[in-house]
């Protein structure tokens, strides 16, 4: 068997964390992997973790979450200009991107388009009839306001709103390319659907966890499973019929505090029969 794994919010900074993120290893060389954000705030690490896992798994798939695109003191890369570097630097080891062809997943079913999106939030993951401005206040009320409000620069854009409105335009238009007889497996570092927004225990934060503009996307774009990481909430729930599998790590602290069972290795998501040949086919 050959498997596709995922995994996110491995937080390299945490010593512990780099310890179990360095010890990731395919079960076959043909296996895929798929990070869904949240590796490292420094783009080095980030790029230097991608290419390890690329020397040992057959395909690699990134798409960046929030902590990664953090710009610090000093950083001159801010925003956009953040982002096209980690994917410049994503491709030259080897590794795909939101910005690349969706490799395809051989299936007896018919193959699935594995795609890495990129979308971040408009902060309307909010109560029915709230103003962004009430919900932000109560959510500074609470102490808990995202680092993002001071770290995560939307440059050129005037603010994050905007760029994820860019970034649904361009990730809608390349889903609606895939073949409609195409099933597809999206990962994205955000949630999709809202539910599982629902089980945060704070939940003002989700204010920082997605957009409402994708809540029908794992039907509309025919998932087989739709993958996110962010909430640090290891789960696997279905909505619509579609499987939905929360990956992340998370911090040592959460794992430490955790009294039932969670696997915080690799998640499988998709399985391939022996006997079916990988494809080098691309969306």
């Amino acid at each position: 068997m050959t498997a596709l794994f995922a995994i996110s919010d491995l937080h390299l900074n945490h010593r512990a964390n780099r310890e179990i993120a360095e010890a990731l290893r395919p079960d076959s060389p043909d296996d895929w992997l798929a990070v869904a954000g949240d590796v490292a705030h420094d783009a080095d690490d980030i790029v230097a973790f991608l290419a390890l896992m690329r020397s040992r798994f057959a395909k690699v798939l990134w798409t960046p979450g929030n902590h990664d695109l953090w710009s610090r003191s000093g950083d001159p890369l801010r925003g956009v200009d953040r982002y096209q570097q980690l994917v410049h630097r994503c491709r030259g080891a080897g590794v795909l991107t939101p910005e690349d062809p969706f490799p395809l997943w051989p299936d007896p079913a018919g193959d699935i388009a594995v795609a890495p999106l990129f979308v971040l939030y408009d902060y309307t993951l909010r109560p029915e009839g709230e103003s962004k401005q009430a919900a932000m206040a109560r959510a500074i009320a609470a102490r808990v306001v995202c680092t993002d409000e001071s770290l995560l620069a939307p440059d050129p854009y005037p603010d994050r709103e905007s760029w994820c409105a860019e970034r649904l335009l361009f990730t809608r238009a390349r889903l609606d390319a895939i073949p409609e007889t195409a099933r597809t497996v999206v990962i994205s570092h955000w949630p999709l659907h809202p539910g599982p927004v629902g089980r945060l225990r704070h939940p003002e934060f989700s204010l920082w966890c997605g957009t409402r503009e994708t809540a029908d996307w794992h039907v509309r774009y025919r998932c087989a499973v739709a993958v996110h990481g962010h909430l640090h909430i290891p789960l696997t729930e279905e909505y619509d019929g579609v499987r939905h599998e929360e990956v992340s790590l998370g911090y040592p602290r959460e794992r430490a505090a955790r009294t039932r069972p969670v696997d915080y290795g690799l998640r499988k998501i998709l399985v391939r029969p022996v006997g079916l040949e990988p494809t080098t086919e691309r969306l």
